[in-house]
Order: structure tokens, then C-alpha cells, then sequence
């Protein structure tokens, strides 16, 4: 079997070309050097050295050797500061989970900052809707999630890191979109409105509610996630609440206006009422290292 002080005591003869300096290098005498190099070469099956009184000079083999030594020994150096960056979260590997809108409004800011931070850090990403963020969590699957509201409190643990308005998508050239003004609930009585499920978009569902209680629109479609609602917008099937962020999706045919809850009180960033919030989600009995130095990187948006 070859170990590693054998290996040592190859690179040193072999770069030194002298038993005697090779040993005070390595601060060992010359009589256990020369058994590392036998037992070295016996493990190997080849003569890595020729030497005798005047001098010592690398076989083919022994050159060839020398090389994959020299590599072999790095590796090991490495791995152990890899090790110990790993367990103090300075390396490793994260993933992410994260949902569509949830990418336009902070994820790409998000991985530039860990990409200028903690480069040693890889970040795999995984899209799925916070349902699916959540399981992940709970099977192991994912260190980490940019998702939406409730979360089961008694596993994980969340804070907000980023908060938007909440606005209506309508088609260009509504009635809605002709008014010039942020839409009152009362705007919408009566309009095809798409919906959001009541489980598998919870969150949305009870902001497009709680929202339009008093309204009495025409629920037509219920989706899952705001991509769909803002595609069906565009497509003429109605309406939809959708985060201010969902601007960013580039759908044409779409026209977004803001909203006021009534006697002039808009649905802005920060507002009290129901700003539209993200959070960053994580098993508190994680312990991947490399998840504390991310979450000391997220904004928090709690207060």
C-alpha cells in the first residue's frame, strides 16, 4: 500500500537528487527515507530512482511518477482547506429553491452578490411553487427557498426580504386600463376576474380575496402561479392581481394599473394593508454551514 509519507519522501529525493539534503528537508534521517523509497517501489512494482554512492537520477518511470506525486500531494493540501472552509460555511453547496416571480424581483441580485461574496459557494437552483419549496425543505431536498406565505412554523423558519405592491394585469385597451387612475375594488364588480387556487396558491388566493370582498366579480379561472394569470391576461380571459414585479415579464397585450383600497390609500411598497411580501424560507435544523453565511447575505425586510 502506498501512503503518503511515501509519496513525501519520493518528491523530496526526487526533487532534491540527494538522500542526505531530501532527509534534512523532511527533518528525518537518511536510513527511514531510504525505506520509504524500497517500500514505495515495491508497492509500485517499478524502480522510480537509480542511486548509488555519487548520485541519484529519476527513471523514465520515476519522472512520470514525480508528476502524478506532485498533483496527488496538492490534492491532499487542498482537500483540507476545502474541509475546513466547508465547515465554516465559507464553501460548500446551497440549493435554492424559488419560484418564477420570485426570480424577477431579487433572485438575479441575489446570486451576483453570493457570485462577489462567497464565490466558494455553489448554489443549485431548483423552480418550483412554495408547496413544492416546502416539501423540499422537509425531505432534504433543498437548503433554502424565496417563497410565499404560510409556512408551517413548527420546522421552518422565515423572514421577509422583499416587499412590492400588489396591481392589477388587464388587457391593453380595457376599460379598466382607460380610466388613468389606481382601480378601487368597486372597479372590478361584475368582471371576469382569473383567481388563484385556494391551495396551491394560497397566499395569492387570499390577497385577491380579501382584496376584491366587497367587489363581486366573476371568478373564471383558478391558477397556480402568476406566469399562468398574466399569460391569460394577455390571451383576453380577464383580469388578474398579480405582484408589481410581474411588470418585468415582458408579456405584451398587457396593461398594469395600481390599486387603492379605498378612500385614497394605495397598495404600495411598505403601506399597511397587504403589501405583497417574499420570504426567505429554511429548516431550522439545518446544518449545512454554508446556509448561515447565505442568510447573513439576504436583506430582512421584517421590520
Amino acid at each position: 500500500m502506498v501512503t503518503l509519507d511515501q509519496i513525501r519522501a519520493f518528491v523530496a529525493v526526487a526533487e532534491e537528487l540527494h538522500f542526505g539534503r531530501a532527509a534534512a528537508r523532511l527533518r528525518m534521517t537518511q536510513p527511514p527515507l531510504s525505506r520509504h523509497i524500497q517500500k514505495l517501489e515495491r508497492a509500485v512494482g517499478v524502480t522510480l530512482l537509480e542511486r548509488d554512492n555519487r548520485r541519484v537520477v529519476l527513471t523514465d518511470a520515476g519522472r512520470g511518477f514525480l508528476e502524478d506525486a506532485r498533483r496527488m500531494l496538492s490534492l491532499v493540501d487542498t482537500a483540507g482547506d476545502r474541509a475546513r472552509r466547508i465547515a465554516g460555511g465559507a464553501a460548500g453547496t446551497v440549493r435554492l429553491g424559488f419560484t418564477a416571480v420570485s426570480a424577477i424581483s431579487m433572485l438575479g441580485a441575489l446570486l451576483r452578490r453570493l457570485s462577489e461574496e462567497l464565490p466558494d459557494i455553489d448554489v443549485l437552483l431548483h423552480e418550483r411553487v412554495t408547496d413544492g419549496q416546502v416539501e423540499g425543505l422537509l425531505r432534504g431536498e433543498l437548503d433554502l427557498g424565496l417563497a410565499r406565505p404560510p409556512f408551517d412554523v413548527a420546522t421552518l423558519d422565515s423572514r421577509v426580504v422583499f416587499r412590492e405592491a400588489l396591481c392589477a394585469a388587464v388587457p391593453e385597451g380595457h376599460p379598466l386600463a382607460r380610466l388613468g387612475r389606481p382601480l378601487t375594488p368597486g372597479d372590478f364588480a361584475g368582471l371576469p376576474v382569473i383567481g388563484y387556487h385556494p391551495g396551491q396558491a394560497r397566499y395569492f388566493h387570499e390577497l385577491t380575496v380579501r382584496f376584491l370582498a366587497n367587489a363581486h366579480p366573476r371568478i373564471e379561472q383558478q391558477v397556480h402561479q402568476i406566469l399562468t394569470a398574466v399569460l391569460l391576461v394577455a390571451a383576453g380571459r380577464g383580469v388578474a392581481l398579480v405582484p408589481a414585479s410581474a411588470r418585468s415579464l415582458g408579456i405584451e397585450g398587457i396593461a398594469f394599473c395600481d390599486l387603492v383600497r379605498g378612500g385614497g390609500d394605495p397598495l404600495h411598497e411598505g403601506a399597511a394593508g397587504e403589501p405583497v411580501e417574499l420570504h426567505v424560507i429554511w429548516d431550522r435544523n439545518s446544518t449545512n454551514p454554508a446556509l448561515a453565511r447565505v442568510l447573513e447575505l439576504l436583506p430582512d425586510r421584517e421590520a
